[in-house]
């Protein structure tokens, strides 16, 4: 055990630079030349291209391409090409900033100490064994290094003058935060009003960060203005900060505007809030359905509000009790207050509010559930500055946009996290639990120099990070690793070994930080926090099996280590390890306080897992089998997932059954497209490979089915290790819990009830297939006839030549008397008759269009299209292809319908004859009119629903929202937040 904070200044790394002084860190490694260039996947426009960077050899294309085109710096460095052309350079002005840092913080005395400090940190970070968030690596040193100064301005605390300040230059001090969480007032003008939040939002979104706030001070629409009017409402606030947001975005960044907005569930507009991203889904759907372009960048969701953040609802445990006990009770109640006014309080129902919640959700993803009580419940600081336990400002109100950070309003947070895979010895199956905790000792030292001497956007989140000097040191690759072990992600097994090395990281990072607070001094709102403080470390304590006692002031049993399934799995080292680092973090932080009041959270990492060549990211499990692998003359090799090599291996499969098994995965078909000829995947499942064995299959099981396989991770899955991980971490965990399109709301439901009581602070539930713009899958299996839409390529070339093939090349020509029906209609002056002719079987085969300008070119146009949709018919097209082939189109006449009882608005009279072709189908879903009853039902109603109750997701995945910065089309989730596959850029904070 260390005693001072001068004991975490040895060398691990770096021994070899004993023996042979005449070496340095970087001669430690073996690099190489490479070239970087991206392009626009819709554009063909270059991007980034740079020649001749030094990286090294064991960097992938993909982590070379990631670095240089994200963070190298592309000007203002002294030499001929004017940027950054080597990782040395990039990782010389992190460190040596952390280090001056440090050195004049007084936790660095002696230079022996700062050499150390300094080689041991350039090593982990070339050996991709930790990476700092973005803004660590666009901003930091650049003044040290390279004398780059910068325009813009923040703010710091100055602790000769003891207040707040502005900084010279944006680059003397850095600005390392990703996570901001914002305060907001009930009041139009002045400091933390609704009109200063656009302004600080603006700064924030302009330098690339997010921000979350809690709005459910601002009063209600109704309620009484001092000045004798009344409130417009909460949310007019809401949709013009989410248009602000949006304006940023398109005004410049490439990244979208990255926002929390969260909401208490007792705010008297909660329903219209929950409802509100459902309702504008509804208006992108009605969008597309009139030829808007539906893709995330396109008209319908440029139209319509809401797109620019992610909603979340704070529930607090009076609500989730009488959820729980609704069987008992189905009328209990909530009261909804007004926030100054109580004349628009009001009782709902909670099953109201509950059903109407889940049913948001799993419309389109949003609002997510927010734990209100749990999240305080493990709040270290709920005196705030001031001495008042529990007051609103005092209280965890909000989260960063992708909800990991949690802590006080106006407040910031600066990450980094470790690379599971390199404290991993295969041979042995065993951790390198000393280099682990050696490393996080370490990174806390990094995170305190950036709180140290950085600047921040306001002057209150300047003061309270000086204040109480939050920290974020995480985790990713997690999924590679338990693959590796052969442990399957749901399982108690994988749950245990991923408590027990958060666990440490949390623990051990809180002895540092104790360490630090005897050196210096505990964060200047320590003693006003000291008793909640250590009742939330006892209580980690007890988490982690370092303490038997009851916990302090907690509303449930979290889930805990298996410590003797931990021994039973040969890591008895693991589990001594996570008692001692808890039982020294508790008994020297007693005695010494803390340095910082957070230390640990779960974020996204989704570009700096790519940097670090992770197979996968956060504690997110694998997309799928099947990775591309960038070629350094460009293009791609498809392999498999190559973790599963060593998996096997690690289960006792021979060198042949292992190589049978990844040809399984990979097996090709020779594809012939448009004159070219190449290989493709034919599916990428791992089911049915020969030699694996059955009880094997959940190991390799990943978020989605691979393929025509059927495996995937179950939602529970998910749940069960946030639970497992969140009592061990300081904040709370990033993480998105995929359910397939069949899922239900009772399945909703489900999910966030057994979060609740598990202990889970927030959770975000994405069903696929409940947004507009997401990925689709291009096999059902439901049984009936899929729409065009849902066909792949190779598909719908399959169809058009059995079309062909078949009936399509012979035409079925009706005889004698048809019946059928006409549809008048009158656009403008237009007088429009549609005529539609039935078989007796009951066939559509004939439609004819007729007008009064007997002798015009439109009538001549009108015989024309009537004769070519008859010929059409009559080769069997589908009708439901023809009314959609003419849907949305426009052209004169248009406007206005009369003489129809229910069209009432058409584009075109192509538009009007695809609605009569709807109406003859028995869909009314896009006439503005309904009848009082439709016999058989909407088309687009029964395909949600029987995909809901009827459908086994399978199939290859086509995404349709395309990466704001390269346009590919790789935009997969990651956490709350996407991250793309090809560049790296995350829609997040981190």
């Amino acid at each position: 055990m260390h005693s001072n904070i001068s004991d975490i200044f040895k060398r691990r790394f770096t021994k070899e630079l004993l023996a042979d002084t005449s070496k340095d860190v970087y001669d430690l490694f073996q690099w190489k030349k490479v070239n970087v260039k991206l392009t626009d996947y819709k554009t063909g426009d270059t991007l980034v291209h740079m020649t001749d960077l030094e990286f090294p050899v064991h960097y992938s294309q993909n982590a070379c391409d990631i670095i240089a085109s994200k963070y190298f710096r592309k000007s203002g460095i002294p030499g001929s090409q004017n940027y950054e052309n080597s990782l040395k350079q990039v990782v010389h002005r992190l460190v040596n900033f952390w280090m001056e840092s440090l050195k004049n913080e007084g936790l660095i005395e002696t230079e022996e100490h700062a050499n150390i400090f300094y080689d041991e940190l350039v090593f982990a970070l070339l050996s991709q064994m930790f990476a700092p968030n973005s803004p660590q690596w666009f901003n930091t040193g650049l003044k040290l290094s390279y004398g780059i100064k910068g325009s813009a301005t923040g703010y710091y605390y100055d602790i000769d003058s003891k207040k707040v300040v502005e900084t010279e230059d944006f680059y003397t001090r850095t600005q390392a935060s990703a996570c901001f969480i914002l305060s907001i007032q009930d009041k139009l003008l002045g400091p933390h009003s609704i009109s200063e939040q656009y302004v600080t939002e603006t700064k924030l979104f302009k330098g690339g960060s997010g921000t979350g706030t809690n709005f459910s001070p601002i009063r209600a629409k109704g309620e009484l203005l001092s000045s004798g009017g009344i409130s417009s409402g909460l949310m007019s606030f809401l949709k013009g900060l989410d248009k602000n947001a949006g304006a940023i975005k398109s005004g410049g960044t490439t990244r979208r505007a990255a926002k929390m907005l969260c909401l208490d569930i007792d705010h008297p507009e909660i329903l219209d809030y929950i409802t509100w991203k459902a309702k504008e889904e509804d208006k992108v759907r009605a969008l597309g359905k009139m030829g808007y372009d539906m893709g995330f960048e396109g008209e319908a969701y440029d139209t319509v509000s809401g797109q620019n953040g992610n909603n979340s609802v704070r529930l607090s445990d009076e609500f989730m009790k009488k959820v729980e006990n609704l069987t008992q009770n189905p009328d209990s109640e909530l009261l909804l207050a007004g926030r100054v006014d109580n004349t628009v309080d009001k009782k709902v129902k909670v099953s109201s509010l509950w059903d109407t919640f889940n049913e948001s959700s799993w419309k389109c993803a949003d609002p997510a559930p927010q734990f209100d009580d749990t999240f305080n419940a493990w709040h270290t600081c709920p005196h705030g500055s001031d001495g008042e336990y529990n007051a609103k400002h005092n209280r965890i109100n909000s989260t960063n946009p992708c909800g990991e950070y949690a802590f006080l309003d106006d407040s910031a947070c600066n990450l980094a996290s470790i690379n599971l895979i390199k404290f991993y010895d295969e041979k042995s199956d065993s951790f390198l639990i000393d280099d682990y905790k050696h490393l996080v000792g370490l990174i806390q030292l990094a995170l305190e120099a950036s709180v140290h001497w950085g600047h921040f956007p306001t002057e209150d989140i300047a003061l309270n990070t000086h204040m109480f000097r939050t920290t974020g040191l995480g985790i990713s690759n997690l999924a590679s690793l338990l693959m590796m072990m052969g442990l399957p992600y749901n399982s108690a097994e994988a749950r245990s070994i991923s408590s027990a090395l958060i666990g440490i990281l949390t623990g051990h990072s809180y002895f540092v930080s104790s360490l630090m607070a005897k050196k210096l001094s505990p964060f200047e709102k320590y003693n006003i926090n000291k008793k909640s403080m250590l009742r939330v470390i006892k209580n980690h304590c007890i988490v982690a099996g370092a303490q038997n006692e009851p916990y302090l002031d907690l509303h449930y049993t979290p889930l805990k280590p298996d410590h003797d399934l931990l021994i039973g799995l040969n890591h008895s080292n693991l589990s001594s390890t996570l008692k001692e680092c808890w039982n020294d973090a508790y008994k020297s932080g007693k005695t010494n306080g803390f340095r910082n009041a957070q230390v640990s959270v779960i974020a996204p990492t989704g570009t700096v897992s790519f940097a670090m060549d992770c197979g996968s990211t956060s504690i997110e499990p694998f997309f799928g089998h099947i990775v591309y692998k960038k070629l350094s003359g460009g293009g791609y090799m498809t392999i498999a997932n190559p973790v599963i090599e060593p998996a096997l291996k690690k289960l006792g499969y021979g060198d042949n059954e292992v190589q049978d098994i990844m040809n399984y995965i990979t097996r090709v078909e020779t594809v012939k497209e448009e004159g070219y000829e190449y290989e493709k995947i034919i599916d990428g499942k791992i089911e049915g490979a020969p030699h694996l064995k059955k009880e094997h299959l959940p190991i390799f099981d990943t978020a989605n089915n691979c393929g025509s396989g059927e495996r995937f991770i179950h939602y529970s899955g998910h749940v069960f290790m946030v639970a497992a991980l969140t009592p061990l971490i300081s904040g709370a965990i990033s993480k998105t819990v995929n359910l397939p399109s069949n899922a239900t709301i009772d399945d909703f439901k489900n999910v966030t009830l057994t979060s609740w009581k598990l202990g889970v602070k927030g959770i975000s539930l994405y069903r696929d297939g409940s947004k507009a713009s997401q990925p689709l899958n291009s096999q059902l299996t439901d049984g009936r006839e899929r729409s065009l839409e849902e066909l792949t390529y190779k598909e719908l070339l399959q169809k058009v030549y059995d079309q062909q093939a078949s009936k399509f090349t012979m035409r079925d020509k009706p005889s004698g008397i048809r019946t059928g029906t006409t549809h008048p209609a009158q656009i403008d002056d237009v007088k429009i008759y549609t005529t539609v002719n039935r078989r007796p079987d009951g066939e559509i085969c004939e439609i004819y269009i007729t007008t009064d300008r007997e002798g015009t070119i439109i009538t001549g146009l009108l015989n024309s299209l009537s004769k070519s949709i008859s010929v059409m018919l009559q080769h069997h097209v589908h009708p439901r292809d023809i009314a959609k082939m003419l849907r949305a189109q426009k052209y004169e006449p248009h406007g206005y319908v009369q003489k129809h009882p229910y069209i009432k608005y058409v584009s075109s009279i192509s538009d009007l004859i695809s609605k009569v072709i709807d109406i003859e189908l028995d869909d009314y879903s896009r006439c503005q009119v309904k009848p009082e009853t439709i016999n058989a039902y909407s088309a687009t109603d029964s395909i949600a629903t029987s995909s809901l109750n009827n459908t086994e997701q399978t199939g290859e995945r086509i995404y349709t929202e395309l990466c704001p910065n390269c346009s590919s089309n790789k935009l997969v989730r990651n956490g709350t937040c996407k991250v793309c596959l090809e560049c790296g850029s995350t829609t997040g904070c981190s």
